[in-house]
């Protein structure tokens, strides 16, 4: 198989160094594997700016939305109800759990590349004091569009209710101090902006919030507070953990802190985004989100014209080097490029003179 650049936003472009961590078998209950666990949860805890005392963090098998249904089924119960604020499908699917589990919950949503607008979510938290959470994702991968965290985690705070933060694209590549937003429970997952692959999520949660938590589940493997109570021990999984993916995203980890952490990875992303914005919009790809609400992770463009064909699009830059991501949206022709990963100003360079050589050969 010829090898390509993960122009997505996870599974995404490893290096080799991760990589090669999979290639020795470990044993669950062996204390060197434990040891790389509880070595996880300190380190996502020092990435999130929390302390031991206020915070905790929980590692959980399966996808980032695995995650996300365990927080949903164990942060409430039948007496509480969810604020979801969405404006795109990763919102949409919280929406569906939420169906699925039985919760209350209000759903607000907006636009695919609108914010939620706060004199609306301040009428509904005034006249809504049944709700008891507030739910929304931060990078909307949807679209690319990075949600105003800052302002929904004052309302949240302002109100009292308990925030909920879908962080799975952004954090790692945005930094966030979560003490000072406020944030009861985050989740991400290993295969986004730590760089590792997938097979795992994880939540940094507010210790007190969690440990309220015990006995509102109504699934055995998505308790989170059992799955917590376990692994607090000794980094101890309760079922059979991805031990491979463990152990890569131990070393992702260990390559983020060399790379100069958070605020270098940020950098990096940022500058990506840059060049491949500047570039495509020079070939008449424009972005469906505006600048100023542009996450660093992923960018959504604009099908160019009526007879641009994805699929002859995709697979020409496939076979020179680059995966790219299918739209999203249902109403509006669209694709998406990422741009984390093991990807640099080079490569965004090649992809922008490969594109130029497909829409040349088009034109012609």
């Amino acid at each position: 198989m010829e090898q390509y650049k993960l122009l997505t936003p996870g599974p995404l472009t490893t290096t080799n160094t991760v990589k090669e961590e999979m290639l020795f078998d470990r044993c669950t209950w062996d204390q060197d594997y434990k040891d790389i666990t509880q070595k996880i949860l300190m380190q996502l805890l020092q990435l999130a700016k929390a302390s031991p005392e206020d915070y905790t963090t929980v590692l959980m098998q399966g996808s980032g939305t695995f995650t996300v249904e365990s927080v949903m089924t164990t942060a409430m119960n039948n007496q509480d109800k969810a604020l979801i604020i969405t404006n795109g499908t990763y919102g949409e699917r919280i929406v569906k759990m939420a169906d699925y589990i039985g919760l209350h919950y209000k759903h607000y949503d907006v636009a695919y590349n609108a914010y939620p607008d706060e004199l609306e979510l301040k009428y509904i938290l005034e006249n809504d004091a049944a709700i008891t959470h507030v739910v929304m994702v931060h990078c909307e991968t949807t679209t690319g569009i990075l949600n105003p965290l800052e302002r929904v985690s004052r309302l949240a705070k302002a109100y009292q209710k308990t925030l909920i933060v879908d962080a799975m694209s952004s954090f790692g590549g945005i930094e966030m101090d979560i003490p000072a937003l406020g944030i009861d429970f985050l989740i991400s997952s290993a295969n986004k902006c730590i760089q590792g692959v997938p097979g795992f999520g994880f939540v940094i949660a507010k210790l007190d919030k969690l440990q309220a938590c015990e006995g509102n589940a109504n699934s055995l493997s998505l308790d989170l507070y059992d799955q917590w109570k376990e692994m607090n021990k000794d980094g101890k999984w309760r079922y059979t953990s991805p031990t491979h993916v463990v152990a890569a995203f131990s070393k992702a980890i260990d390559e983020l802190m060399a790379e100069g952490g958070i605020p270098a990875r940020f950098q990096r992303y940022q500058r990506n985004n840059q060049l491949l914005r500047e570039g495509l919009e020079q070939l008449g790809f424009q972005p469906y989100i505006p600048g100023e609400r542009q996450s660093p992770i992923i960018t959504t463009f604009l099908f160019p014209n009526d007879t641009f064909e994805f699929a002859d699009f995709y697979h020409y830059v496939k076979e020179r080097g680059f995966v790219l991501y299918p739209g999203k949206l249902t109403e509006i022709n669209t694709f998406r490029v990422g741009n984390i990963g093991e990807v640099y100003e080079e490569d965004i360079k090649r992809l922008c003179n490969v594109i130029q050589q497909y829409m040349g050969a088009v034109v012609k």
